[in-house]
């Protein structure tokens, strides 16, 4: 599909679906993936479109041969736009140091010179100990215009060459373009058109979640037999097939309690665990019999003063999948949830942030 067709017709299924969940007051965050590109949009609406050099086992489109693809340097780029009109694309570079690519081997201040088919297009400056650098706006155009195409992208400090692929950048910049409402106005990415730019979606402000402190006790809480017997009942129910674990009470895995308030418990237990990880369910339920239970997540890694942490290692140790929950005094809201990229080993923990929720956060306040 070329670039025009795949245009006119996200143009066409968007103008279609102005009633979708896109459109509605309180948007939710998305994620997509194509190629070696990938778009988080969050729920404030603000998108970031993360791209990386070319993979040695893509498919040969005709645009680069097997050797440099096995030579390619790891890199990526963000491209962040805030919603709302008139809003600009902010890119970022972020020059792989992940393996091979150390502090020794390009320890110092260094000037990349930004080339688009050839053709300089300014440097970008690598302060010592930092391998991300802004982009400034005419590189950000420069590659904005470079990108749907087949434009050889690439920066080099005259001795190595890193090179972005743009394959699968069309379609993340379409995406942006119909999640954001830019779609046929002058300032979306591919999509222009002359619908007016005040037609554009605004930006939704981060929900507020405000968190109190749990009792101090949380760690104290005790079951007889009995009772025992009929939380762990409760909690296979709740969580029906997702916890295997549960069916079976000899398996050794103890279920925990905490104390979330006077009238709620925190409930966890293993309910798997791999060679190298380990996963933990979590439920809040009632502090009586008979225990009416509500699964929060069956892939926790940790809690701490009201916090559950499902992030988690995607990939060796060069990419991440962020989730978070964070009591509110009543239920488990989930305050957190993104990933940091794809692993494509350009940084330990990954090349950036990438939240399709993000939640502002606040402690209750202190009552006099």
């Amino acid at each position: 599909m070329t670039v025009k067709t795949a245009q006119a017709a996200v143009v066409a299924l968007a103008l279609l679906a102005s009633g979708s969940a896109v459109m509605a007051a309180e948007p939710h965050g998305i994620a997509f993936v194509h190629h070696d590109w990938e778009l988080a949009c969050d729920n404030t609406r603000t998108c970031r479109a993360a791209g990386y050099h070319p993979q040695p086992n893509d498919e040969d489109d005709g645009d680069s041969d097997t050797d440099t693809l096995e030579k390619a340097l790891p890199v990526s780029v963000l491209l962040t736009r805030k919603a709302g009109p008139h809003q600009p694309v902010v890119g970022e570079l972020h020059i792989g140091h992940y393996g091979e690519e150390t502090t020794e081997s390009f320890p110092g201040k260094r000037s990349l010179t930004l080339l688009i088919d050839t053709r300089p297009v300014g440097q970008v400056t690598l302060a010592r100990g930092h391998w991300i650098a802004s982009l400034a706006p005419g590189q950000t155009a420069a590659l904005l215009a470079a990108l749907p195409g087949h434009g050889n992208i690439q920066w080099t400090d005259g001795k190595r060459t890193w090179k972005l692929s743009n394959k699968g950048a069309a379609a993340v910049m379409l995406k942006m373009d119909e999640f954001q409402g830019r779609l046929d106005t002058p300032g979306a990415l591919l999509a222009k058109g002359t619908r007016d730019e005040r037609d554009v979606l605004p930006a939704v402000p981060a929900p507020v979640v405000v968190a109190p402190g749990v009792p101090a006790d949380a760690d104290r809480v005790r079951l007889s037999t009995p009772d025992l017997a009929a939380l762990r009942q409760a909690l296979a129910a709740s969580s029906g097939d997702e916890c295997s674990a549960l069916a079976d009470p000899a398996g050794g895995h103890s279920i925990h309690m905490r104390r979330l308030s006077r009238t709620r418990l925190l409930a966890s237990t293993t309910c798997w665990a791999g060679a190298s990880d380990v996963a933990e369910a979590y439920w809040t339920t009632s502090a009586m019999p008979p225990f009416a239970a509500t699964l929060v997540t069956t892939n926790g890694r940790a809690y701490l003063q009201g916090k559950i942490d499902a992030s988690r290692w995607a990939g060796g140790f060069d990419c991440m999948d962020i989730d978070e929950w964070t009591w509110d005094g009543k239920r488990f809201v989930q305050t957190r949830k993104g990933t940091t990229g794809m692993c494509r080993g350009i940084d330990m923990g990954g090349a950036w942030s990438l939240p399709v929720i993000v939640t502002d956060v606040r402690p209750a306040p202190v009552r006099p």
